[in-house]
Parts: structure tokens; C-alpha cells; sequence
């Protein structure tokens, strides 16, 4: 059972053990509509917050936290936020490594815990995934989505993954649902009821891959 310091409630519902969270969008407006308290929260609560985001929005996105009410140039500076590009992290050496990448998610919320922070809440806009990339097509971000949920229940650290429904093709959209044991859908976070455990759906793309090997993001 959660206790007090460790629960976490935003968009109409509270997080449960699961916290793996793919978060779909209309656009940039609804996403930090939504996403507001959740991250206003974990600041007022001395929690750590690491965003990954768009190089082009990085700019917006930290004038958003300001009108959040977020000291954004204090939190950078003592180390409570951080806000890192795409390039820091899942593009590192222009190539999509998804062990390197686990490994790096791992890594920060182990950081974090070493600080002192109660809690890192993380937050990756997840657009990245349509970049023409070495290592990174459809069935390897699948793989890579699926993979995080062997990481995520090692921790009380929610992790969002925001999309925006504009940018992904439906079948990716279904894919990406199938991931995660918890979705924000409409601006309210439910527990998933189509989310496939990691083995099972590992199975399954691996059934997949010799017939969508050639596939690309948009298909």
C-alpha cells in the first residue's frame, strides 16, 4: 500500500503500484493543461523532475513551467529540475540504443533516490520516436516501450510518456497503448485494461518482426 508521501494524484484519478504511464495528447496546450499539477505537485513536494523534450520546444516548455508558477531558474540550478533533449539521452551518438537507454533510466531514478529526492517525476515527449534514426523503427520502440516495464516497478517513480495523437499513425498509437498498465486518454489516467505484460508481448513481437522489419513509424 502507498503511503501519504508517496502518492501521487493528478488528471482526475490517483497512481496505483503501476507507474508506467503513456499519456496521449491533442496538442502541446492540453498536454501541459493536463500534466500542471502533476508536475506543481512534485516541486511543493521536494521531489526531482527530469523532462526530456523536443530541442525546438525546450524554450516553451520552460516558460510554461514559469507560468505554472515553478521558479524554473532555481530549480535548474540546485539540481530539482532537470530538462534534457532528445540527443542527451535516447539519440545519444545520433543512434537509438534501447539497453543503453534502459540502463539510463535506471540510472537517474537511482540518482535521484541518491540525492535525497523522495521521488523523480519524469516526463519524455515521446515525438523523437519519428526520427529517421539508426537502431529506432517501428518494432524496436515497441520492444523498447515494452521493456521499460521491467524497469518501472523497481520504483514509486512515475513515469510519463506523452504523445501526441496528431503526430503518431493509429496502429502505433494501439502498440504504444498495449505497453503501458496505465493511460491518461481524454485528460483523465485510468488503469490500462489492454495493456499485455512485457513477456507476452515480447513474444509477440518477435512473431512480428520478420514480416514488419521493413516498417517505418508512419505505416
Amino acid at each position: 500500500m502507498e503511503t501519504n508521501d508517496r502518492l501521487v494524484q493528478f488528471a482526475g484519478g490517483t497512481l496505483g503500484r503501476d507507474r508506467h504511464i503513456c499519456a496521449f495528447f491533442n496538442s502541446i496546450g492540453e498536454q501541459h493543461r493536463v500534466l500542471r499539477s502533476f508536475i506543481k505537485e512534485g516541486f511543493d513536494r521536494g521531489e526531482k523532475a527530469l523532462h526530456f523534450v523536443d530541442p525546438k520546444l525546450r524554450e516553451e516548455h520552460l516558460k510554461r513551467l514559469a507560468e505554472a508558477g515553478i521558479d524554473v531558474e532555481r530549480a535548474m540550478g540546485s539540481g530539482q529540475l532537470e530538462v534534457r533533449l532528445w540527443q542527451d539521452a535516447q539519440l545519444r551518438g545520433d543512434r537509438f540504443d534501447q539497453d543503453a537507454w534502459l540502463a539510463s533510466i535506471e540510472e537517474v531514478l537511482q540518482s535521484g533516490r541518491a540525492a535525497g529526492y523522495p521521488l523523480t517525476r519524469f516526463l519524455a515527449h515521446m515525438e523523437w520516436a519519428l526520427q529517421d534514426k539508426p537502431g529506432l523503427d517501428y518494432l524496436s520502440f515497441v520492444e523498447f516501450e515494452t521493456r521499460v516495464n521491467y524497469v518501472s516497478p523497481k520504483y514509486d517513480d512515475p513515469l510519463i510518456c506523452a504523445y501526441d495523437l496528431s503526430k503518431f499513425s493509429s496502429s502505433m498509437i494501439i502498440d504504444i497503448m498495449r505497453t503501458h498498465p496505465v493511460v491518461i486518454i481524454g485528460g483523465v489516467l485510468q488503469e490500462n485494461p489492454f495493456f499485455v505484460p512485457p513477456d507476452q508481448f515480447l513474444l509477440e513481437i518477435r512473431e512480428r518482426r520478420p514480416e514488419r522489419k521493413s516498417a517505418t513509424m508512419g505505416d
